[in-house]
Formats: structure tokens, sequence, C-alpha cells
């Protein structure tokens, strides 16, 4: 008996607890924004960035009444954003407050600086116009029976010499003239064109790389350069560059090597260069009055030649 009175008395005690547990559940969900996990942190919230600095004349003279350093008062103007009043009286109230000069010409220079205006789009250019400016270097102008274009010559550097008539000169103790010849390499050059009539194009940097470069002898006309013909051998092709005997040298080429042309200035750096006659299928180049000096009796020096074949 006793029993069964204990075990109803604790089917109350659990009835009630889980009725009052559904009553609570029941009057939190209807309350109004309730949230279902009520031991959620709050958000953090972000703290907020910091603005730049707007200086202006009350700031300078409140670090120059801090007793700041003038370098570090200068680098703030400078680095700061700022808004000065450079009127008169604004400048005589500055130095009536023992402003430092240097510190109010930072101030003038600052907001003396345009602000920077919006990159222009650099309009295309024709990179077939010969009467634009180019990379320096020398171009073929050449027509392909459609239309005609420019064709950079690429610089080929050689630097060996081959002499020639050194047995005619030995003979004749040093009377006839030994010859020395730029060598070379490959029968023909990378630049192939088929144009007879081709102009060639001198774009002359003034300072700096290019054609006015030391290297090329420090060149800034076409008259300073000879168009050559090679002569080919089976995988070489070559080409005097001076001549010597007991009675001294001197640079020069063969006259059947040498190829006349005239030419004009189309503008400052700009040159047009023609040669007088047609030209035969062949390999030519254009070469630097300074190629000599790369071939004197024992130089070691290397040198640059501008070739092209015409097929």
């Amino acid at each position: 008996m006793y029993f069964h009175v204990k075990l109803a008395q604790t089917a109350l005690v659990a009835i009630s607890l889980l009725a009052f547990g559904q009553a609570r559940e029941a009057q939190t969900s209807s309350q109004p924004g309730a949230s279902a996990v009520t031991n959620a942190p709050a958000a953090a919230s972000l703290p907020a960035l910091p603005q730049p600095d707007l200086v202006t004349n009350q700031t300078v003279l409140d670090m120059v009444n801090a007793k700041l350093p003038n370098d570090v008062i200068i680098t703030k103007i400078q680095t700061s954003k700022t808004s000065f009043d450079l009127s008169t009286d604004a400048l005589i109230k500055l130095n009536q407050n023992s402003v430092p000069s240097d510190i109010v010409k930072a101030m003038m220079q600052k907001s003396s600086t345009p602000a920077p205006a919006a990159t222009a789009v650099a309009e295309p250019t024709d990179p077939n116009d010969p009467n634009t400016w180019h990379d320096p270097g020398i171009y073929a102008y050449v027509s392909n029976g459609r239309e005609r274009k420019l064709l950079m010559l690429e610089p080929t550097v050689y630097s060996q010499g081959k002499s020639g008539g050194v047995f005619a000169s030995a003979m004749t103790y040093g009377i006839a003239k030994m010859k020395w010849k730029a060598v070379v390499r490959n029968a023909h050059a990378n630049v192939k064109m088929g144009d007879p009539q081709a102009s060639f194009y001198f774009y002359f940097e003034e300072k700096g790389a290019g054609l006015s470069h030391p290297e090329f002898g420090g060149t800034s006309t076409p008259n300073e350069f000879t168009l050559l013909k090679f002569d080919v051998k089976h995988d070489t092709r070559e080409t005097t560059v001076m001549k010597a005997n007991a009675f001294g040298s001197s640079t020069g080429t063969d006259d059947k090597a040498n190829i006349p042309f005239t030419f004009e200035k189309i503008k400052p750096g700009i040159y047009k260069v023609t040669a007088k006659n047609s030209l035969s299928p062949g390999e030519y180049c254009f070469l630097s009055a300074s190629y000599g000096s790369a071939f004197a009796p024992g130089a070691a020096q290397a040198s640059r030649l501008f070739d092209f074949s015409l097929e």
C-alpha cells in the first residue's frame, strides 16, 4: 500500500514539472523578438575607421606651439590632406605666431601642387606610318604589292675580323695593302624583303640608348652610316672595313660594295634614306662610320650592323 502511494506522488511531481516547462516555453516564444537561442553572444560592433586629418592653418599653429620639429611638421603637411588660407592677412598671422619660413613655404608648395589629372588615353598611332615616332632604330619601308609596311632591321653583333692580302703585303715589304673584313655568320639575314624600291627610315634617340648610344659612335644622322652589299660565301657574309699598309691605315669599304644613297630630314630625329639606284637581289647592311675602330690591328671590340636580304 505504501509503495503504491509513493509511486503516485512521484508521478504527480513529474507531471507538474513537465507542465510548468511547457508553459514557460510557450510564454517565452510568444514574446515579440524573442531569440530562439538565449545564450548566444551579442554581435561585436566594428570599430569606426579613423578619418584622415585635415591640416589647416590652426593645425600648423598648434604643432608649432607644441614645439614639434620643423621637419616633422613639413612631413605632416606633405603627406596629409590640407586646406590652407594663404591670403596676405593669414601669412601675417603665421609670421606673428613665429611659424618658421620653411614651414610656410611647405604650406604654399602643397597648395600650389595641382591635383593629379585623369590619365589620358593615348590615341592609337599607325605602326606603318613612317612620319610618326617609333622605337629608335632603322626601318625598311617596303611594299608587298597591296600595302606598304615598316619593317625593323634588327642589329647583328659580330666581333670577328678576317684579314686579306697578307701574302701580297709581305712580298711588297708592306707596300701592298692588307684588308680587314667583317665576317657575319650565316649566308642570309633574318630580315627578308622583296621590294627593290624600298626606302629606309632612321629614328634617332636624343638621349639614352638607340642609334645615338656611344656604342654606335654617337651617330645622329644617316650621313654617318654606309650602305654595303655583302660578298656572300658558303655560310658567311663578308665586307671590307679597313685597309692598311706600311704607310698607315684607313677605314673604308670597297667601292664595288658601297651603295650610294640620299637622305632627307623629316622631323627632328627622323630621316628618310633612299638608295640612288634600285637594289639588286643580295645581302646588304647599314654600317656605322665607327666600324673601323672595332677592327684596328689588335682590337677585340665588338661592333654592330643592321642587315637585310633582298630576294
